[in-house]
């Protein structure tokens, strides 16, 4: 299966190939430019005043209740090394058809892997986006081509769980339990942590294809970054509204496992990728999970007396599986575990 950019490359294209088309409702093109996603400061969230602190959790648990999707400012992780990221990233894609075949893998797990749409041996239409994909905590893999990139990608990860860790503290303090509730429940510091790229090259008929369809994220939280080309839209309340990132923020979305830990009080929100006809797309999302053979369901301590699970449990490993054997169909996957 040749990639898009190899695709794009090759054939010049005027026109867009019958197996990339997607049959879209009406209401997809339905766009709410009225609103965006809140904005949660993550200095306040880790500040030593008392007031400062609490009003951030109350927003976070707002934000994780409300929206499932927020922008992180004030992280403390450099520009510098969001660009350098972005840079090696590009690089990778850059790279011969050879040199890229040799991380190419072959199965759900492999330590790295590269490919283009989801699942190309489910999907029934190919969307219009190549990925690599590396398993980086608790043991860390990456590409040794191009220089440098894999040195990048470590501390990016490492600074990403530091994030991260402090977000599920806060989370934990918003849902009325003490703040390592999560990591103690989920053993965060010996979790699942996979790094993926999404490049998007420029379409020439960007209408007619979908970079990713809707769909929701496995894990507890994702952390993303991308270029400075718009492309991500989230459904909120019915409309779909783009995302209009503030300069070197992070965008935060609670996962498939948050919403199963918490039994539906935080959401894991629908999103989905778009391109464009001028420039490539470049985004680079971090999933944060237990560890694989961890058993996820709500938890007993944050289900009220006259509200039962409404999830059944499931290993970390085996959602993964339930997922990525089926194509994105504007579903959750949370939809198969339901109880």
């Amino acid at each position: 299966m040749n990639s898009v950019k190899e695709l794009v490359e090759s054939n010049c294209l005027k026109s867009v190939p019958s197996n990339y088309i997607c049959l879209k409702n009406s209401e997809d093109s339905i766009l709410c430019e009225t609103q965006n996603i809140p904005t949660i400061d993550f200095s306040k969230l880790t500040s030593s005043n008392p007031n400062e602190r609490s009003t951030a959790i109350q927003q976070l648990g707002d934000a994780c209740r409300d929206w499932g999707f927020f922008m992180l400012i004030n992280h403390g992780m450099s520009e510098t090394l969001r660009d350098e990221l972005l840079r090696g990233s590009q690089g990778f894609f850059d790279m011969s058809v050879e040199d890229k075949r040799e991380f190419a893998g072959e199965k759900l797990f492999d330590p790295i892997k590269c490919g283009t749409s989801f699942n190309v041996m489910v999907d029934k239409t190919l969307f219009w986006r190549d990925y690599l994909k590396c398993h980086v905590h608790p043991h860390f893999n990456a590409p040794s081509k191009p220089p440098g990139f894999r040195e990048i990608i470590e501390e990016y990860s490492r600074k990403s769980r530091e994030v991260v860790g402090e977000l599920l503290r806060g989370i934990s303090h918003s849902l009325g339990v003490e703040e390592n509730y999560i990591h103690k429940r989920m053993n965060v510091e010996m979790g699942s942590q996979v790094f993926v790229v999404n490049f998007y090259p420029p379409c020439p008929k960007p209408d007619l294809v979908m970079g990713l369809p809707a769909h929701t994220d496995h894990g507890l939280l994702t952390l993303l970054m991308q270029n400075e080309v718009g492309g991500l839209q989230i459904q909120h309340n019915g409309n779909w509204i783009p995302v209009h990132p503030l300069p070197n923020c992070f965008l935060i979305n609670t996962g498939d496992h948050m919403e199963i830990l918490t039994n539906g009080k935080y959401k894991s929100v629908m999103h989905r990728a778009v391109v464009n006809n001028k420039v490539v797309r470049i985004s680079i999302g971090i999933a944060h999970g237990p560890p694989l053979d961890s058993i996820v369901e709500p938890a007993l301590e944050l289900l009220p007396k006259d509200n039962p699970p409404a999830y059944r449990a499931i290993t970390y490993r085996d959602y993964l599986q339930l997922q990525q054997s089926h194509q994105l169909d504007r579903n959750s996957c949370l939809d198969r575990i339901r109880i």
